[in-house]
């Protein structure tokens, strides 16, 4: 095969040679390594454009709030799965990272999403326009949630299993977003919905964390469509540390025997399953 007729497959990220390695355009040994941090990476990889402090703070901002949180469904996987498969660490963040879904992490995509489409919507309707005052972004939120609600929708971003009163994230998340100069309508949106939400679905839920993740994210410019991947990123540092303290500090085989020991069998002739003999 000649140069000619031999196939190419073109990208924009990395190559590299015997002796030296591009990304990005740069030589990672001597333009990267010690001088970019790995969130100011992990943005220009997606955005292939460097970004501004401003920008780098409530990027990395995000990843920090996304990180860990206890021991939700997504940690838990991953520490049985360790107990299950300990040669296999790969494995066990895997597990950990698959859990990442509607109710879990999905949330901050789920949330840009929502918050695209009405800001979209918002412009279509008003020739380009968006609000100007917290008044018309409560009309644009009230509109957005009753369309939402009326496709029997839940609206993503709201409320949280723990943080009943107030996701502690969300207010820190906005007020650094507003001292970089980056509260741009999703996360405007955002708080209207928060404003708008009692009124409009009869009780009060809380903005919560991945939910203005999402909303930040957005305001960055960041394609809606690829946030879940920065929560999964976000998340994968909190499964390791999970990982870690897991052996220093075994749990996983307790939450085992817990669950195997409290098991209630329950006939299913008696429950009147129709698949029984």
């Amino acid at each position: 095969m000649t140069d000619a007729t031999a196939p190419r497959y073109p990208t924009s990220l990395g190559t590299s040679s015997a002796d030296h390695i591009t990304l990005l355009g740069q030589d990672l040994a001597d333009d990267l390594m010690g001088h970019v941090t790995f969130g100011e990476l992990a943005f220009w990889l997606v955005a292939l454009r460097r970004p501004t402090p401003a920008e780098l703070r409530v990027f990395e901002a995000v990843l920090v709030a996304l990180a860990d949180h206890g021991f939700t469904p997504t940690a838990i996987a991953a520490r049985l799965t360790y107990l299950s498969a300990p040669e296999s660490l790969q494995g066990a963040m895997a597990a950990g990272l698959l859990g990442g879904g509607s109710r879990f992490l999905g949330v901050t995509e789920d949330t840009a999403r929502f918050l695209a489409d009405a800001v979209a919507a918002e412009r279509a309707a008003h020739g380009g326009a968006l609000p100007s005052d917290d008044e018309a972004w409560d009309a644009a939120a009230t509109a957005a949630v009753a369309r939402y609600r009326a496709d029997g929708r839940l609206v993503p971003g709201l409320g949280h299993p723990v943080h009943k009163q107030g996701d502690p994230r969300t207010p820190r998340l906005i007020a650094i977003a507003r001292a970089e100069g980056l509260h741009r309508p999703h996360l405007q949106l955002f708080e209207a919905v928060g404003r708008v939400s009692e009124r409009t679905l009869g009780k009060r839920l809380p903005l919560n964390g991945a939910g203005v993740c999402g909303a930040a994210l957005a305001d960055l410019g960041l394609p809606v469509e690829l946030l879940r991947g920065f929560a999964l990123l976000a998340r994968a540092a909190g499964l390791l540390g999970q990982l870690a303290e897991e052996r220093r500090s075994p749990l996983a085989g307790t939450i085992y025997a817990s669950v195997d020991r409290n098991a209630h069998y329950v006939d299913p002739r008696i429950d009147g399953d129709p698949l029984t003999p």
